[in-house]
């Protein structure tokens, strides 16, 4: 008897779960049926796969072994359903993308407005998740291309630079600093109450980073898990906050204050799983990506027209 992908698909989810009740509700089979399938599997390869005798349910050594195999069969039937179904003249397709939370508020826009202009038909599945949730689900083939940064990337991922990102102090109307064009000394901060994003983001990380080799410690007001929130309380309040520069830009009620020393810049990337096949739409995304960041396409996005300064510079 050969294993059927059913049998593989219900091993997988038992091995998850460690129980044959959660992992049958899941797969909406009743436990009887499911626990019928897994033996027909271990007849199928000859020996078993899972221990029943504990508590949870655990893989054998034959079933760790094995479950990696399945595992692959089943993401390498996908991709072959994908490239199936692909066209690749672009008339319809699907795309789907994640990027960590920084890039919702100022970049998820513009590209995927680019996107639907030039591709109309392909539809865009599109999650925003921190960089660790972010490069398992790729490996994992859930994902197709992720927006991240730039650092040591899990073995099987491929990256290619599309931009540097600077952050600065930003403020808003009712702040002293409204305005200010000289650069801010970082010992200077201390005496600037903060609305920041918590330690979630690697935004934050990438502050308190910062702050820490410098023996600054910021007086920090308000912590919060959005950015829109954070430019509304700034701009409606005394509070200062540390973000990319480029959302300042087109925000009425916004300042951007340099720092002395000014936050290392930070190098985005597009990531994709380096095997596996990749679709029109994603090599359409890609080439896409490319071109805007590196301003062939609404240059002006991406530069000060008035002292020609662009606020990214393409990686």
């Amino acid at each position: 008897m050969v294993p059927e992908l059913r049998h593989l698909r219900y091993l997988l989810a038992v091995a998850e779960h460690g129980n044959f009740t959660r992992a049958a509700e899941e797969l909406h089979i009743s436990q009887p049926t499911l626990s019928q399938q897994i033996r027909q599997l271990e007849r199928a390869v000859g020996v078993p796969l899972l221990d029943r005798g504990g508590r949870a349910v655990r893989l054998t050594d034959a079933g760790a072994a094995y479950l990696p195999h399945a595992r692959r069969a089943l993401q390498d039937l996908a991709a072959a359903e994908r490239a199936v179904h692909d066209v690749t003249d672009l008339s319809r397709g699907s795309l789907r993308l994640a990027v960590t939370p920084t890039f919702t508020a100022y970049l998820v826009g513009p590209l995927t407005a680019l996107l639907h202009t030039r591709h109309p038909g392909i539809s865009l599945s599109l999650r925003e998740l921190p960089q660790e949730r972010m490069e398992p689900a790729l490996l994992a083939d859930e994902l197709d291309l992720g927006i991240a940064f730039q650092g040591m990337h899990l073995p099987g991922l491929a990256a290619s630079d599309l931009f540097t990102e600077s952050l600065s102090l930003v403020v808003g109307d009712l702040h002293p600093h409204a305005g200010r064009t000289a650069p801010l000394p970082l010992g200077e901060l201390t005496a600037v109450r903060l609305a920041l994003l918590t330690g979630d983001f690697a935004t934050r990380v990438h502050i308190d980073a910062h702050l820490a080799r410098h023996a600054v410690r910021p007086d920090v007001a308000v912590e919060a898990t959005s950015i829109n929130a954070l430019t509304e309380i700034v701009r409606h309040s005394p509070l200062a906050t540390v973000l990319p520069d480029a959302l300042t830009r087109d925000r009425p009620g916004l300042h951007t204050v340099p720092l002395d020393p000014a936050l290392p810049a930070r190098t985005v990337t597009l990531l994709h799983r380096e095997s596996g096949y990749r679709t029109a739409a994603a090599r359409a995304f890609t080439e896409l990506a490319h071109e805007y960041t590196k301003g062939r396409c609404d240059r002006e996005r991406f530069e000060d027209v008035n002292t020609g300064h662009p606020e990214f510079r393409s990686g």
